[in-house]
C-alpha cells in the first residue's frame, strides 16, 4: 500500500482539524489518488461533530502547486486501454475533478487556507475556495497550466466570482504566476503577510473562528452556499466540466506550444522548459 501523502490531525479541545498535504517532493501536486485522499479526510472532519474548523496546509513550506503535470492526461486514461480517451471518459473524471472543488466551497465547517510558497491550479482554487485565507506576500499564485490546456482550465465560475473578470482573464489568458504581494489592494485574500507569519496567523484565525458556535458556523456555511449558488454558480456544470473536457481535444498549431507532445518526446522536466521558453519566461 502506498504511503499516505495526506496527514490529518483532529484537536477536539481545540475544535480545529488540521489536514496538511504532504507531498513536498512535487511540491504538493496531487494526482487523483491523492485527491481522493484529501477527500476522504475531508468526509471525516465533515463527520465529526467535535470539529468547527479545518485549517488547510501543504508541507515544505508549499501550499499546493494543484494537478501533478507529470501526469497531464493520464488522469483520463482506463487501465490497460492505450487509446486517445474517449470524450465520455474525459467528461466522467471532470465531473469527478469539479464535484471535488464544489464539494469544499460548500464544506459544512469553516476552512482556514495556510497558503506558502505556491498556490497554482487545484491549489489556486482551493485558496480561493477557503471562507479565510492567509496568504504570504511571497506566495506565487496563478493558473499556468492554461499554457498546456488553454484558457478554460478550472473553475470558471470561480475565478469570476473571486478574482473578477478581468484579473481572471489575464490569468487565464496568460498563464501568469503573481506573488500575493500584487493582489493585496485587491482583497481576493483574508490577509496578506509577511512570509514568516503565515502559519501563525492562519492559527490565530481558526482558533478565533472556533469561539463560535459550532451550529452557527454550519447554518451560516449553508446560507452561504446558497447565496453563492444562485448569484454565482448558475451553469457550472456546462461552463466548467464540460469546456474543461472539451479542452482536452484541442488542435495545436505548428507554431504552438503542445504540452502532452513535448512530454511525450523529451520527458516531463524538458516539456516544462520548452514550455518557457515558448512564453519567453525562464525557471526560477
Amino acid at each position: 500500500m502506498p504511503t499516505s501523502r495526506v496527514r490529518l490531525e483532529k484537536d477536539p479541545a481545540s475544535h480545529i482539524a488540521r489536514l496538511t498535504l504532504d507531498h513536498p517532493e512535487r511540491k504538493n501536486a496531487y494526482d487523483p489518488e491523492m485527491r481522493r485522499e484529501i477527500g476522504a479526510a475531508l468526509a471525516e472532519v465533515a463527520a465529526d461533530d467535535a470539529i468547527k474548523v479545518l485549517l488547510l496546509r501543504g508541507a515544505g513550506g508549499v501550499f499546493s502547486t494543484g494537478a501533478d503535470m507529470g501526469n497531464a492526461y493520464r488522469w483520463y486514461e482506463t487501465e490497460g486501454d492505450e487509446r486517445r480517451p474517449s470524450q465520455r471518459r474525459k467528461l466522467a473524471v471532470d465531473r469527478e475533478s469539479f464535484a471535488f472543488y464544489h464539494d469544499y466551497i460548500g464544506y459544512p465547517k469553516a476552512t482556514v487556507a495556510q497558503v506558502e510558497g505556491y498556490a497554482l491550479g487545484g491549489g489556486f482554487e482551493l485558496a480561493l475556495a477557503s471562507d479565510l485565507s492567509v496568504v504570504g506576500r511571497d506566495a506565487r499564485v496563478g493558473m499556468p497550466a492554461a499554457r498546456m490546456l488553454g484558457p478554460v482550465i478550472g473553475n470558471l465560475h470561480l475565478f469570476f466570482h473571486r478574482l473578477g473578470p478581468v484579473l481572471a482573464k489575464r490569468l487565464l489568458l496568460t498563464g501568469e504566476m503573481l506573488e500575493a504581494r500584487a493582489l493585496e489592494p485587491l482583497g481576493i485574500f483574508t490577509e496578506v503577510v509577511e512570509p514568516g507569519r503565515v502559519a501563525a496567523r492562519a492559527e490565530e484565525l481558526a482558533a478565533l473562528v472556533a469561539k463560535m458556535p459550532a451550529d452557527g458556523i454550519a447554518i451560516a456555511k449553508e446560507a452561504w452556499r446558497l447565496v453563492e449558488q444562485s448569484q454565482a454558480y448558475q451553469g457550472e456544470e456546462a461552463a466548467s466540466v464540460l469546456f474543461h473536457a472539451f479542452a482536452t481535444n484541442l488542435r495545436f498549431e505548428p507554431d504552438e506550444f503542445n504540452f502532452v507532445k513535448q512530454r511525450a518526446g523529451r520527458g516531463t522536466r524538458d516539456a516544462l522548459r520548452a514550455r518557457d521558453a515558448h512564453f519567453d519566461e525562464g525557471e526560477d
